[in-house]
């Protein structure tokens, strides 16, 4: 149990997909413009993560790590089949948000389907591929389904505080004022910067 709840704390503050590995950038950007949005896309890259990393660690560790009839090593597959598995859930969140939140799913635009192709999403299924070597006793291990789940509910959770905590920043800095050539993406990236900065204090954290 300790090792799950420190993969969830790192995971969230240490191994944050924004600010430490800045993935996830373009709708991060794009979306974070109300807290409203933000919140919804938050919550729909949190649920494609947690549903979608824990059916990608089935793959890779009871399909792919499996030699094919022929004694194949069909590991080269995963990056495919990680994309598909991602596309799917991605299109079924599409819909349930379009029947149920209309004007959510007006609001979040185009930004909505490219989950599928959000690198955050991406990169959580590759380190969760990379970490599933590791030993037991590293923090960062993935060593079951439990902590794959552990691990996508972490970083989904880590996406969700960025995006919303930026969305926050820039809602207020429509009232202040901002140097006109700073204005719009140039005060917004030197935010990221700075929110970015304040979470390396975490990595010093022993977890």
């Amino acid at each position: 149990m300790e090792s799950l709840i420190s993969l969830f704390v790192r995971s969230i503050f240490v191994d944050n997909m924004i600010f430490a590995f800045f993935l996830g950038m373009c709708s991060y950007l794009a979306v974070s413009k109300t807290v409203k949005t933000a919140v919804g896309l938050g919550l729909a890259v949190t649920f494609v993560l947690v549903v979608t990393l824990p059916v990608n660690y089935l793959l890779q560790t009871k399909v792919l790590a499996v030699e094919g009839i022929l004694g194949v090593d069909l590991t080269f597959l995963s990056f495919i089949l990680f994309i598909a598995v991602i596309a799917g859930i991605v299109q079924l969140v599409e819909m349930v948000v379009e029947k149920y939140a209309p004007a959510l799913y007006s609001s979040l635009g185009i930004f909505l389907p490219l989950i599928a192709v959000n690198c955050a999403i991406m990169g959580a299924s590759l380190f969760m591929q990379q970490r599933i070597g590791l030993d037991a006793t590293d923090p960062k291990a993935i060593t079951g389904l439990g902590s794959a789940f552990v691990y996508a509910l972490g970083s989904g959770i880590g996406w969700f505080v960025a995006i919303v905590a930026l969305a926050a920043v820039r809602e207020k800095m429509a009232y202040s004022n901002v140097p006109a050539p700073l204005r719009g993406l140039g005060i917004t990236f030197i935010v990221v910067g700075l929110m970015a900065m304040s979470f390396m204090c975490f990595s010093g954290l022993k977890l």
